[in-house]
């Protein structure tokens, strides 16, 4: 699934979700929260948030979350992320959750990247994570 294949329709639905997330953040050590929206196989939408800790790195990413939420409903593949924050710059998933998402994710995997109101930018995964080591390596697919 390409970036311009989600469908129009399903981008409000994703950013409302995700800015839903992003209001419950726990992020009272750094202030900056964050909301993640995954669109998963069954066009389900699951939303995370950042959650912080005082023991620094031990804290949650809002896609991990997302992520998270879609796997404990049933979801198995992401075919879209989007990701809400208080840039600028672009607030877009870390490494890390790069990598999660790729576990659940195909390189073509559009990833919507929002400030507080609307979509700022649009890429693909392979875009974010280029060359990626998945389950296909692992002959996992």
């Amino acid at each position: 699934m390409a970036c311009d294949a989600l469908a129009p329709s399903q981008e409000p639905a994703l950013l409302q979700a995700a800015l839903a997330a992003r209001r419950m953040a726990h992020a009272p050590y750094s202030g900056f929260k964050v909301g993640a929206a995954v669109l998963d196989e069954q066009g389900h939408i699951h939303a995370g948030c950042n959650v912080e800790n005082a023991a620094y790195p031990q804290g949650l990413c809002a896609e991990a979350a997302a992520l998270s939420a879609m796997v404990l409903a049933g979801g198995r593949r992401a075919v879209a992320l989007l990701v809400a924050g208080d840039g600028p710059p672009w607030v877009t998933p870390c490494g890390g959750c790069r990598q999660k998402l790729r576990e659940f994710a195909a390189p073509d995997t559009p990833v919507l990247v929002a400030d507080t109101a609307v979509v700022q930018l649009r890429l693909t995964l392979e875009q974010l994570l280029p060359h990626s080591f998945g389950p296909e390596h692992l002959g996992k697919t």
